[in-house]
């Protein structure tokens, strides 16, 4: 499953039959079936037509997709969240994180060992304590359309909602794109071998990632820097 993890932080666009191809080319001996058995079990899936770990729920509230052509142009001006897997020795833990968009700081973050919306809602809690966005922006998974993570959001009625397109992954770029960070420099560097040491573990990284790991894009700054000074 770490292999297929690769593979799919690389080319989230990749389904069973290219993701099998490729374990094939990297000297995996695998069949379709296997793949496509393990993919279902990660929660993954080829972002066309469809590739969050998070389910849309029946009847749950879904909102439109409010960033357009919008010009993100201070901190706590959109934030966005999404959930990622992260493979453990003997079972894998589910991670969401909030990050503001200007700054790429990671606002609140939480691990679960399961699907169910209690640690985004616990990520959501904390990461107002820290700041109010004028927009929210997640995809349309239940953990982010359910009644508990939404009763959340409207308690501050300055709080735009903002809902990806069903489908598409690039909505959410910057979420993608730590992800993809997190996992090249810490999960894939570590073999976790509990929920308390993984937890740790990334614990240490996101701090790392907020106060100390300079961004070219920053004009080599760290998140923090842009976040709290323009606070």
């Amino acid at each position: 499953m770490d292999e297929i993890d690769r593979i799919y932080t690389d080319c989230p666009f990749y389904g069973w039959p290219r993701i099998t191809k490729q374990l094939q080319r990297n000297g995996f001996a695998v069949n379709h079936k296997r793949v496509y058995r393990l993919m279902k079990l990660m929660g993954i899936e080829a972002i066309f037509p469809k590739r969050s770990l998070s389910r849309p729920g029946k009847n749950n509230e879904i909102f439109p997709y409010l960033l357009e052509n919008i010009a993100i142009q201070f901190p706590n001006h959109v934030w966005g969240t999404d959930i990622t897997y992260v493979r453990l020795k003997k079972e894998w833990l589910y991670l969401t994180a909030i990050m503001d968009w200007y700054s790429r700081y990671i606002v609140a973050w939480e691990l679960s060992d399961s699907l169910n919306d209690w640690f985004c809602c616990e990520a959501l809690k904390r990461a107002l304590t820290v700041g109010i966005p004028q927009i929210h922006n997640s995809d349309q998974g239940s953990q982010f359309t359910g009644d508990e993570y939404l009763g959340i959001l409207k308690q501050y009625p300055e709080i735009a909602i903002s809902m990806d397109h069903r489908g598409r992954a690039f909505d959410n770029i910057f979420n993608e794109r730590l992800w993809r960070t997190i996992k090249y420099e810490e999960v894939y560097l570590k073999s976790y071998e509990s929920p308390n040491e993984a937890n740790q573990s990334i614990s240490e990284y996101i701090r790392f990632y907020n106060e100390k790991r300079i961004h070219q894009s920053l004009n080599y700054k760290t998140p923090a820097e842009i976040y709290f000074s323009k606070n």
